[in-house]
């Protein structure tokens, strides 16, 4: 029986930057999942993902050159998907409807509301949010952005990033309110 030699990151990356499409191909192969998992968060639906994605894997193709081998390469593809989603979502947002941010109430909130929740119930219930508070939502609580961050990002005052994910918190927790209350 014949062993075969496992490839290793380094050596795909080396290999992409050299133009191979053989560890374009393996490179993609690899990475399709999780860049896949990132899509999912930020997209409306699987085809929006799925065309992130595919965005996404061209612009790493065609930027490789530029990636430091001393950071981790799913960093940096983590970034890449990232903001190739957000500038989607970008183009959706534009065509929103949305209210003057500085003429909104305050929302008071439970804190003990959201610290009650784990992570598949976040990823199910963001679905349900608008699509400017699930991105803001994702970016913050998810990956770890802050409001400067997001505001530039998004082109929306900083403000805005703070309302919005309050909002976003606020519904996730009448959501989750109305579902236990379906249970009891």
């Amino acid at each position: 029986m014949q062993q075969t030699k496992s490839i290793t990151e380094s050596e795909i990356v080396s290999q992409c930057k050299k133009g191979s499409i053989k560890y374009q191909e393996l490179l993609y192969k690899q990475f399709y999942g999780y860049a896949m998992g990132i899509g999912l968060r930020y997209s409306i639906n699987r085809d929006d993902a799925l065309e992130a994605v595919n965005d996404a894997f061209i612009k790493v193709f065609n930027a490789i050159h530029t990636y430091n081998e001393d950071k981790p390469f799913k960093a940096w593809l983590r970034t890449v998907v990232v903001n190739t989603a957000i500038d989607q979502r970008r183009k959706g947002l534009k065509f929103q409807l949305n209210t003057d941010i500085d003429d909104a109430p305050q929302i008071a909130h439970n804190e003990t509301a959201v610290s009650k929740m784990n992570a598949q119930d976040i990823l199910k219930l963001l679905k349900e949010l608008p699509e400017i508070q699930s991105a803001i939502f994702n970016l913050y609580e998810i990956d770890g952005y802050n409001h400067d961050e997001i505001s530039k990002m998004l082109d929306i005052p900083v403000s805005s990033s703070r309302v919005y994910l309050s909002r976003a918190k606020e519904k996730l927790r009448k959501i989750l309110s109305t579902e236990a209350q379906s249970y009891e």
